[in-house]
């Protein structure tokens, strides 16, 4: 152990300490950003609803839940482009970016279709799975039918940010993403409360925002891609991609889609768990979750940005610096993680009194944000080393692996017996 820990620190004393924090702060700001912007429209959902009842911000979280799991899906695909375009960027192999793009635009449109017709379709069927009571499975089919169609757009528009992060191109990336959600947020107080002469349309119209803002996001992602300096994808060549790159390809992605799979399906699990212990369990789950979406975003930034650094570095041949990146980054997620603990604690008095709950869910809810204080420091830790230095060294097993031991064979085990078998307080299952 003491040999390993003198060659960590060999390791260290070769990074430019100026030139890494520089390429840190210039990757994982606007990436930050963008994560923070897009955990915003969330918020503002939650916020909005949560001061029209009770019943609109909880049906709206639960059938949000179904976009959740679909991006599961399309990270794990912009994922593996981003993890083999760091690499191709750093060898200054255009073309190959190109096939990516083709292949990224493949996987997530399909993807993207299957989960708008299932939307479209069974509206109801998918809130039966987090709830039985019938006023929000109305509420949150209603939203589904609308925001259904904004899901067609998200997964091209995806493709377009994730080839955006590879290709130093990051900050307009994040104008993008940013400019969409304030647009989002902006069209949430329109059509929730009816401003501006629009219909008070209450949860179909934060699905109805959604959707627009979805498609000026697509709009502006093609149109801005259309400068030389930008990849785009080579549609001439969009059914020829070679056998060895989608072989490649296909082996990075399956491993990340088990993970992120594994990952979302659980966390959906859970609030499909809350959903049926009650409703004010369910609506303080859902002001809880928002909250972590939007503490968790700057660890979200420095894990993306984990991965391109050292994607750059292994692309480019620079073995050793790569692995002294890692090593370093994975010390900074322990900072993260501790200061999103303090964050968490200091917000939750305000937290509790900004949204319109019962008695009892407003003490669910205090007791939910002193669990998920300590929560956020193993997440920090997990998205820096794992999401970010393991993927991008190619080790995306692992991820898949922790997450079916620790999720499926532990967690979510003890959550469906303590509140079906047990019925333990709706606190101790959320724990």
């Amino acid at each position: 152990m003491m040999e390993e820990k003198q060659k960590e620190k060999r390791t260290e004393v070769a990074i430019n300490k100026r030139e890494f924090y520089r390429n840190l702060a210039r990757l994982a700001l606007p990436i930050a950003l963008q994560s923070l912007m897009l955990a915003s429209v969330a918020a503002g959902d939650a916020l909005m609803l949560g001061k029209v009842a009770q019943d609109e911000m909880t049906a709206v979280s639960l059938a949000t839940q179904i976009q959740f799991v679909q991006n599961m899906f399309l990270s794990a695909v912009t994922a593996a482009g981003a993890i083999f375009g760091a690499q191709y960027w750093g060898k200054g192999d255009r073309r190959t970016l190109e096939d990516l793009f083709n292949l990224m635009l493949r996987y997530c449109g399909f993807v993207s279709l299957l989960f708008f017709l299932a939307c479209e379709l069974a509206p109801e069927l998918l809130m039966h799975i987090f709830t039985h009571d019938a006023p929000l499975i109305a509420i949150g089919s209603a939203y589904l039918r609308i925001a259904g169609w904004s899901y067609l757009f998200t997964g091209i528009s995806q493709c377009y940010l994730a080839t955006m992060k590879v290709s130093e191109h990051i900050k307009p990336g994040a104008f993008i993403s940013s400019g969409a959600v304030v647009l989002n947020i902006c069209l949430n107080a329109v059509f929730i409360f009816g401003l501006l002469g629009a219909p008070r349309m209450q949860a179909r119209g934060a699905a109805l925002a959604t959707t627009i803002s979805r498609v000026v996001e697509l709009v502006l992602c093609v149109a801005l891609s259309s400068h030389s300096s930008y990849i785009r994808p080579a549609f001439d060549r969009f059914g020829s991609v070679s056998r060895q790159l989608k072989r490649d390809f296909i082996k990075q992605c399956l491993p990340l889609a088990g993970g992120m799979m594994c990952w979302g399906v659980g966390f959906t699990a859970y609030t499909a768990i809350m959903g049926h212990v009650g409703t004010d369990a369910a609506a303080a789950n859902s002001v809880a979750a928002v909250v972590r979406d939007l503490i968790c975003c700057m660890c979200n930034g420095i894990g993306s940005a984990a991965g391109i650094m050292v994607g750059n570095e292994l692309g480019a041949g620079r073995l050793d610096r790569g692995r002294a990146y890692g090593i370093k980054l994975k010390n900074i997620s322990y900072v993260i993680g501790f200061l999103s603990t303090a964050i968490v604690l200091a917000v939750t008095p305000l937290v509790v009194r900004m949204v319109i709950l019962t008695d009892t869910a407003r003490g669910y809810l205090t007791g939910m944000m002193v669990i998920m204080s300590i929560y956020m420091i193993g997440r920090c830790v997990n998205t820096v080393t794992i999401n970010g230095v393991l993927d991008s060294g190619g080790d995306t097993l692992f991820d898949m692996y922790s997450l079916i031991v620790c999720m499926w064979l532990i967690a979510i085990p003890l959550a469906l017996v303590g509140a079906f078998v047990l019925h333990w307080s709706p606190l101790a299952v959320y724990a």
